[in-house]
């Protein structure tokens, strides 16, 4: 099979895993984040105090790494990454704590402590939605290198968020409570409200990298789109078999809901089967990037057999 030629740089010890390089990253997309996140006392202190609540000290920062990943394939620095690891973190979070709201999911727990509305009240809560999508924008706008790759990435998020990703994805998903939907909208209900951010973790990098070779970022794209049904087929999972200590999250939320999902639909041995199979189609997917590409490997199967 033809390699594909990319990019490399002396940004890491590519003899070692990863997974001895995560912990650093967890930490640097913290820091990024609480210096790019409104100080707690800075009027409205409510609303700020709020925001941090959401994001900061806790999550499992699976959107950054992705971003931070990809960059090591690509050979593109941390540093080059970081507005935007903070840009997705931020719209991920954004997403949960609207999710979590009486009107959606009305959940309590959320990474093992009370959800937004539940600690600061419903108004708040809508309102920190709304600030921490627009200071994601805000973040890439604002970034050092205000070129056309800033464009493309600012574009690449607002794609993967708005009516035609994330935002109808959950309307998909609010739509079908109560009723059964077949395998093929569940699969495109879940692109749509979860797979569109992890792709765009990812797209971000590349949009970092000018004049990347199209058929890397559309190999990529295809890593992503495989890897987020594999995640998503993984919460289903966790909801229902999950240990609601590891995961911060009621379990059978789901199904309280009335919602389809694959253990639902399919039975959670044919989930797990399924889950393999996209798995299997992302590793696939990234065969000719050779070694580059190791990082995302690890953090596919690191998604795949993930407990929280």
């Amino acid at each position: 099979m033809t390699r594909i030629a990319i990019r490399k740089g002396p940004y890491v010890d590519s003899t070692t895993s990863f997974e001895t390089r995560v912990p650093d990253y967890v930490d640097r997309v913290e820091h990024a984040l609480d210096a790019r996140l409104p100080a707690a006392a800075t009027t409205p202190a409510s609303l700020h105090e709020a925001m941090r609540y959401a994001i900061l000290g806790g999550g499992k920062r699976v959107r950054p790494l992705l971003c931070y990943a990809t960059g090591e394939a690509l050979g593109i620095a941390p540093d080059e990454l970081d507005d935007a690891a903070c840009a997705v973190e931020m719209i991920h979070g954004y997403s949960l704590v609207h999710d979590d709201l009486p009107a959606m999911d009305d959940d309590a727990l959320r990474r093992g402590r009370p959800t937004v509305h539940k600690a600061y009240g419903t108004a708040t809560a809508i309102l920190v939605g709304d600030a921490l999508q627009t200071r994601a924008f805000g973040v890439l706008a604002d970034g050092k290198n205000a070129s056309a790759s800033r464009i493309g990435m600012v574009r690449t998020l607002a794609e993967a968020t708005g009516s035609l990703g994330m935002a109808g994805g959950q309307t998909m998903d609010l739509e079908a409570e109560s009723r059964q939907i077949g395998l093929q909208q569940l699969e495109e209900l879940n692109r749509l409200k979860t797979g569109c951010l992890i792709r765009a973790a990812i797209l971000l990098a590349c949009d970092a990298l000018p004049g990347l070779d199209a058929g890397v970022r559309h190999r990529l794209g295809n890593f992503a789109d495989s890897i987020g049904l594999a995640f998503q087929i993984r919460d289903d999972l966790l909801d229902v078999e999950g240990d609601e200590s590891l995961t911060g999250k009621t379990g059978g939320a789901d199904a309280a809901h009335g919602k389809s999902t694959w253990p639902g639909l399919l039975g959670i041995d044919a989930a797990r089967q399924r889950a393999d199979t996209a798995y299997t189609n992302a590793m696939h997917a990234l065969q000719p990037l050779g070694t580059s590409a190791d990082p995302l490997r690890w953090m596919a199967e690191y998604i795949v057999q993930r407990n929280h």
